[in-house]
């Protein structure tokens, strides 16, 4: 006797009812996979993004969105900082490096980034062609800009001004693709990378750029034996960028943000504090801030959390009271299936096989519905940190929610299985 095939034929004998609980349970299956995968990739990615970065330094402001801004790259920076401010603070005793950072412009809404080429040694990027910038306007892009905007070496366009798309464009010079980095599953790779003499350069109105050409030229021009200064009026874009440190300027420069590291532990004590109080700038901590939201986000989490365990209950108490009226129905069946040689456990088996066939079609029909949504929030989202998870990675977790699911179907079929159990031959028969 075939149980598998007699307990499928009686799921499908009532579609309705058998998709209605295999539904209400994928729905809180699917649920719990999501915030599985997001909890998992989430706090990887932050983590790993925010590794070798000790302190964050800025403008004043909400200290979460600068490391938002600064870090991973996903809201507004809070300010610009006087380029001499922040050049004083790299000579203190408790700093051991400082990467200065220059945001504000965008291309079709990926995010420009000022910096040197310590930014790339911070998160030890891999050239798949090309090289570093080395001139002004230079652009280094990552791996999933360079794939999504279908560009390759030395590919021109041009930026917009503010990070969001729909800004006016910096048309007077355009980008030219110096590099493409290989994918390494980090910020990086969502980001347009250059030296921050092109990100001023690009905010220069001509006048402005000439001005600071002859005043670069005349303090750095050589003499020809006629003396006479051998320059063109726009030498510094065919000059080569700082590669490390800040950049030279004879203007009064702003930088956006400084990733900092301590020279030792002390630092993360005095370091901070005396930034907040002493000076115009604010310091936050990656780790610190990071903390706090994940608190926030656990609010949330835990509700959703709530709710997907309601709709499993919800679903458990549905596949209960299907198998029970199914029973109802089917006494006469069993007591059939009794004459023609079933043993009482076999009918216990029948009923209890149902509930696991009706749970663990919900459990993989919830993972691959949790999947294909965060799918579609990683499509929908592809220009900020939620296109950095990967939704088609699955989790050993995973394997508890199929094991959760037909504990479920086990403890709802208890009942049923029970009253099929004690299904009486010559009673059932006699009815009829």
């Amino acid at each position: 006797m075939n149980l598998f095939k007699i307990s499928w034929k009686y799921l499908t004998f009532r579609p309705l009812s058998t998709g209605l609980n295999v539904f209400l349970l994928a729905l809180g299956l699917a649920i719990i996979t999501v915030l599985l995968l997001i909890q998992d990739q989430f706090e990887k990615k932050m983590n790993q993004d925010a590794a070798g970065i000790d302190l964050v330094v800025g403008a004043k402001g909400s200290p979460l969105q600068l490391i938002l801004s600064s870090v991973y790259h996903v809201d507004f920076p809070t300010g610009n900082i006087k380029m001499e401010d922040a050049q004083n603070l790299t000579r203190n005793r408790l700093v051991k490096n400082v990467i200065p950072l220059a945001l504000g412009d965008n291309y079709q809404g990926y995010r420009i980034v000022g910096t040197n080429h310590d930014y790339l040694e911070l998160y030890a990027v891999e050239f798949a062609e090309g090289k570093a910038w080395e001139l002004p306007f230079e652009v280094v892009l990552g791996s999933e800009i360079a794939a999504k905007l279908n560009l390759k070496l030395g590919d021109e366009f041009t930026s917009s001004h503010g990070i969001s798309v729909g800004s006016h464009d910096h048309d007077e010079h355009n980008f030219v693709v110096a590099g493409i980095l290989k994918p390494r599953g980090n910020v990086v790779d969502r980001l347009i990378m250059t030296s921050i003499e092109s990100v001023w350069y690009s905010h220069d109105e001509g006048s402005e750029v000439v001005e600071e050409d002859s005043e670069m030229d005349s303090v750095s021009a050589d003499i020809d034996e006629n003396g006479e200064s051998e320059h063109d009026d726009h030498a510094q874009f065919h000059s080569p960028v700082a590669k490390t440190g800040f950049p030279v300027s004879y203007k009064d420069r702003e930088v956006t943000t400084l990733l900092l590291q301590y020279r030792n532990p002390i630092a993360s004590v005095q370091l901070p504090r005396m930034i907040n109080s002493a000076t115009s700038m604010q310091a936050a901590s990656p780790s610190f801030e990071m903390s706090r939201l994940f608190e926030l986000l656990g609010v949330g989490i835990s509700l959703l959390q709530g709710i997907a365990l309601i709709l499993i209950v919800i679903a458990g108490l549905g596949i209960f009271i299907a198998l029970y009226n199914s029973l109802k129905e089917r006494k006469y069946d069993l007591a059939i299936l009794r004459a023609i040689g079933a043993s009482r456990g076999q009918l216990l088996a029948l009923i209890f096989l149902e509930g696991i066939m009706l749970t663990f079609m919900g459990a993989v029909f919830g993972i691959a519905l949790g999947h294909t949504f965060l799918w579609f929030l990683v499509k929908q989202g592809d220009q900020n940190v939620v296109a950095a998870l990967q939704p088609w990675i699955f989790l050993k977790e995973e394997l508890w929610i199929i094991g959760y699911a037909l504990v479920v179907g086990v403890v709802a079929s208890i009942i049923p299985a029970w009253s099929a159990y004690q299904t009486s031959i010559a009673k059932q028969l006699t009815k009829a």
